[in-house]
């Protein structure tokens, strides 16, 4: 399930794309089967172990498909582990695939290190989302593409009035704000992007979520009939993809919603001054993910191993300069 249109977003073959709070990592295994470079970064160390192991799975047998001839019929072992995420194998051999442990408001890269970047329902939770929406900035390339999706608001501020246990400080770690659209417009905008279109996503997920506050967020799914009921039929809906439940959430999405996706750019060098990092590193930063906090620097194509805190973890052979 999918919250950032990638056609919107423009993510293509070639591209190097940060998935931030990549949480089970839906958005890296997309951009890696449109043949991109990704990197996913998560503060949960658990997070990023699942989606490593699965990117190294998708990699490989992209790897092997291209050496063996199979096209196409590769790849549905892991897809099923990604939870139908990736639709069919990772388009191009030497793709690179990357899992990193780090904060969105201290990201361990480089300056201009990104051609696009996303943060999908991230931004909710970060006490301090000047500072990540400037990281977020900070290491997309000037010309690159920001997709950021955040709780609409009218759906998420009746969560909060159905359940003080559904956002902070109740809920560790949960929802600290809810934006309305312009909110969110300034907030991109302060960080020297420009934000461009929006849209809403997941507008059959709202209800779904009334329900879960209504009788305690906190409990099992399948503690409530109702909950669990309909909890099957999302279940359903995001495998099957049936067309008439596609074209009611279209239909509803407007108003009912439960994410708004707002796209950005960084202005191009010739309207945005390229910060000094970049320029004294003669573009590098493009080439390389920097781990900053180690002040150690990743080349593409180093080989997969288990990393600590603030160590970018590559999976896959990366393409040649």
């Amino acid at each position: 399930m999918l919250t950032v249109d990638y056609d919107r977003l423009d993510v293509r073959a070639g591209h190097r794309v940060l998935d931030v709070g990549c949480g089970l990592g839906r958005h890296t295994f997309e951009s890696l089967r449109r043949g991109a470079d990704a990197v996913a970064c998560d503060l949960g160390r658990a997070e990023v172990t699942a989606v490593r192991d699965t990117v190294a799975a998708l990699v490989a047998e992209s790897e092997a498909a291209t050496e063996n001839g199979d096209g196409a019929e590769a790849g549905t072992e892991s897809e099923a582990r990604a939870g139908g995420a990736a639709e069919s194998r990772v388009e191009a051999a030497g793709t690179l695939g990357a899992a990193v442990q780090g904060d969105g408001t201290g990201l361990p890269f480089g300056d201009a290190a990104f051609d696009r970047v996303i943060a999908s329902e991230v931004l909710e939770h970060v006490p301090d989302d000047s500072a990540a929406c400037a990281e977020l900035a900070r290491v997309l390339k000037p010309g690159g593409r920001l997709a950021v999706t955040v709780p609409a608001w009218w759906p998420e501020k009746i969560c909060w009035m159905l359940s003080r246990d559904y956002h902070a400080p109740a809920a560790e770690g949960g929802h600290v704000r809810i934006y309305r659209k312009r909110r969110l417009r300034r907030r991109l905008a302060a960080a020297g992007l420009v934000p461009g279109r929006s849209h809403h996503a997941h507008a059959l997920h709202s209800p779904y979520w009334w329900l879960r506050c209504a009788v305690g967020p906190n409990r099992a799914v399948g503690d409530n009939r109702s909950v669990r009921v309909y909890h099957r039929l999302l279940e359903w809906d995001i495998v099957k993809r049936p067309r008439l439940t596609r074209a009611v959430e279209w239909a509803l999405n407007p108003v009912l919603g439960k994410s708004l996706v707002m796209y950005a750019t960084k202005p191009a060098p010739d309207r945005f001054p390229v910060n000094d990092r970049a320029q004294a590193s003669g573009g590098k930063a493009a080439e390389t993910v920097t781990a900053a906090k180690t002040g150690t620097e990743t080349e593409t194509g180093t080989a997969a191993e288990t990393g600590t805190a603030g160590e970018v973890v590559i999976v896959g052979a990366g393409r040649g300069a």
